[in-house]
């Protein structure tokens, strides 16, 4: 792998980290209240356009060059990492604003957020409405409020912060907002292919100031079960798609536990206690409560080790389902189909070609934490849009964002103050590795 690039960029004054902390401090009233609008629009999957034009028009109001483009399947399915979509992806977009700088001292930068959320589940669930975003005790509650809006909304204000300072950044960003993070990344993916590139990239994911050393790989698949329907008073002529699934849901748990004992020997992965987990996440089956339900499917999600080869996970999976059917009473002769429907993610373990990246996000840390505090890394059990830089396009990419809560639940929240924490940091980050130049006009 090509050694990073070094920079010509002098290191940040004292007085220049005040300017630029300052300027945070100044403008957080504003950001906060941008967070609270971005939050407001319900960016669930397939209908993101809103929480785009959002985005989109408040770049090109900070006078970034604007790409805003309609993404198409077919320019994605050759790539590594594709994950199939179903449903309708006619309406999805990317959208990346680009800065150029004046003249050119450091090293060129990708700052990525998504928008897209999960979705909220019952809303008199929640304590307050998960699109009415609410501050109490310091913490915005609100559906993507903590994953990962405010992390996207610190990467534009410490944009923001610079010029205020009355800086630029002296080398290429691209502001990246994309969606189809939570379903199989293919928004991240768009950008690659569109021809996006940095020597390094940062995903201001909800991470509590950690540092994602290593992320797992998913899968995304339906169990797609046919029964027999027949009147409910004669239930025993007919067969349960609904029942007869459950049992395929327990072999399924048979086979995580049979992972997690591989991974006790990994090499990554080997001191996290169940890394991998399977998860029985949707269901739907049947048509009347007096019937015995015909259908029923399952769409599930299984996690995969770093290195381990996904036509091989999958093979071991499908295996699992069709000896689950073999002696079973209804399902040996109508096994159920499984469906490959969204993730097809390898994992990821950063390498040491990020250490340069790294070295100056410690150096920012510690100027926001002090001096005594040491940046932190962990493994995740999830995973990120990371994967397709690091992965497949050579360039190293790193998540690191606010204290968050709740993320994918009920009562979401991130807390604010680690959100102005975090625009500082990130300020601080691309003037010391993208350098500065004093801004013009």
């Amino acid at each position: 792998m090509e050694p990073l690039p070094t920079t010509d960029a002098a290191p940040l004054s004292d007085d220049m980290i005040a300017q630029i902390t300052q300027a945070v401090d100044a403008g957080f009233d504003a950001q906060t209240a941008f967070l609270a609008d971005f939050v407001r629009i319900p960016s669930l999957r397939f209908e993101e356009g809103p929480a785009q034009d959002f985005m989109a028009d408040a770049l090109r109001k900070r006078g970034y060059s604007v790409d805003d483009w309609t993404i198409h399947l077919s320019d994605l399915e050759p790539l590594p990492g594709f994950g199939p979509i179903m449903g309708d992806f006619s309406r999805a977009r990317s959208v990346v604003g680009t800065h150029q700088p004046q003249s050119v001292k450091g090293r060129s930068l990708i700052l990525q957020g998504h928008l897209d959320v999960v979705p909220a589940g019952p809303t008199d669930m929640w304590e307050t409405h998960p699109f009415d975003p609410v501050i109490r005790d310091g913490w915005m509650h609100g559906r993507g409020a903590g994953d990962m809006k405010s992390g996207t909304v610190a990467a534009l204000f410490a944009l923001d912060a610079l010029a205020a300072a009355g800086l630029e950044p002296a080398a290429r960003v691209h502001f990246q907002s994309v969606i189809e993070e939570e379903s199989t990344g293919l928004g991240a993916l768009s950008t690659l292919q569109r021809g996006y590139r940095a020597d390094v990239a940062v995903l201001p994911e909800p991470s509590d100031f950690y540092i994602n050393r290593a992320q797992i790989g998913v899968l995304w698949f339906r169990l797609a079960v046919r029964g027999r329907p027949v009147h409910v008073a004669v239930a025993g002529d007919g067969s349960n798609a609904i029942m007869a699934s459950m049992d395929v849901i327990k072999a399924l748990q048979g086979l995580e536990a049979k992972w997690n004992e591989r991974a006790a020997a990994d090499p990554v992965y080997g001191d996290v206690p169940h890394p991998l987990n399977f998860n029985a996440g949707k269901i739907k089956g049947g048509d009347w409560a007096s019937s015995v339900p015909a259908w029923c499917d399952v769409d599930c999600r299984m996690g995969v080790l770093p290195g381990q080869d996904l036509e091989a996970a999958k093979a071991e999976i499908a295996a699992c389902v069709a000896d689950a059917s073999r002696d079973h009473p209804f399902l040996s002769n109508n096994p159920p189909e499984v469906i490959w429907n969204g993730f097809q993610a390898e994992g990821y373990v950063l390498g040491e070609d990020a250490d340069p990246a790294l070295d100056v996000m410690r150096s920012a840390y510690q100027s926001v934490f002090g001096a005594e505090e040491a940046l932190q890394e962990s493994k995740m059990t999830a995973l990120t849009d990371t994967r397709f830089y690091g992965l497949y396009y050579g360039i190293p990419s790193f998540c690191i964002g606010p204290r968050a809560q709740n993320i994918h639940g009920f009562d979401e929240r991130v807390e604010l103050e680690s959100v102005r924490q975090l625009t500082k940091l990130l300020a601080l980050f691309i003037a010391e590795w993208c350098g500065v130049n004093p801004r013009q006009g």
